[in-house]
């Protein structure tokens, strides 16, 4: 199926680990040009290297998405170097830990709450004047099962209040800007594990403390669970991000969209 994305620009938020690593290259395989706004440059920069090999046109811009500055300097300098915004997809997101509510310290809700939905705010505020000029424009924000379900957001409840709110935010977005042409949805991941630790930054929530937490032996316990009884892959959602992004979509708006093979059924 063509999607018609080569050509189209391409703004990716924390493309240089596991998800947003497997939606840079997936862009680039359509021949996009893609901006890596990636905090870690070094992360970041490898895979922009490895979609310039796919075929894509992808450039690193150092971005803190969690600052209203950093996100219009990164926006300013797509136009500079391609002219035009055609997509935004908001992946970056995390947590410093998962722990109870009432063990959390305050300083790990802020992190929580401005990685995971001021970022988005940012991003979407930063990008929306020029899709809203040119009459068209593709938003797609990745939230997370822990964003819809209660057991997915053990541990984990500002985290999933934060993902919640991007799905909230994106609905109402969906009706104030589908007059002017731009879709606005949301995708849901479930378990998506790293194929390589190679794949994650130093930055990850992985390197960081996932793998400890999230052991093998753990994950396949849970998938016993799911419906369909694998791991997620990046290329899953990026599949579906892509096909949101394309005018295959266009009739498709305000939608949240599970990738993760069941678990949200629960």
């Amino acid at each position: 199926m063509d999607l018609s994305l080569e050509g189209k620009t391409v703004i990716v938020t924390g493309g240089g680990s596991n998800i947003g690593r497997g939606i840079v290259l997936a862009f680039a395989s359509e021949g996009s040009n893609i901006v890596n706004a990636e905090i870690d440059e070094e992360q970041g920069q490898k895979v922009v290297d490895e979609a310039n090999s796919l075929g894509g046109k992808a450039v690193l811009i150092k971005t803190d998405v969690t600052d209203w500055d950093s996100v219009q300097a990164m926006v300013k300098t797509t136009l500079e170097r391609f002219g035009q915004i055609d997509v935004l997809v908001n992946n970056a997101g995390g947590t410093p830990r998962n722990r109870p509510f009432v063990e959390k310290p305050r300083e790990e809700w802020d992190k929580e709450i401005k990685l995971n939905l001021w970022s988005v705010i940012n991003c979407v505020r930063a990008v929306v004047d020029h899709m809203i000029e040119r009459g068209c424009g593709k938003i797609v924000s990745i939230s997370s099962a822990s964003g819809q379900s209660g057991v997915g957001a053990i541990d984990l409840a500002v985290y999933g209040g934060a993902k919640g709110g991007v799905i909230a935010l994106s609905r109402a977005l969906a009706w104030e800007l589908g007059r002017h042409g731009i879709n606005v949805n949301t995708v849901c991941p479930g378990w998506i594990v790293p194929e390589s630790a190679e794949h994650v930054g130093q930055r990850s929530f992985w390197k960081q403390w996932g793998y400890d937490v999230y052991t093998p032996e753990m994950l396949q316990r849970a998938m016993r669970y799911w419906p369909i009884r694998r791991l997620g892959r990046p290329e899953d959602i990026a599949d579906t991000v892509l096909f949101l992004a394309s005018d295959r979509a266009s009739f498709l708006t305000g939608q949240t969209i599970s990738v993760s093979g069941g678990f949200t059924m629960w």
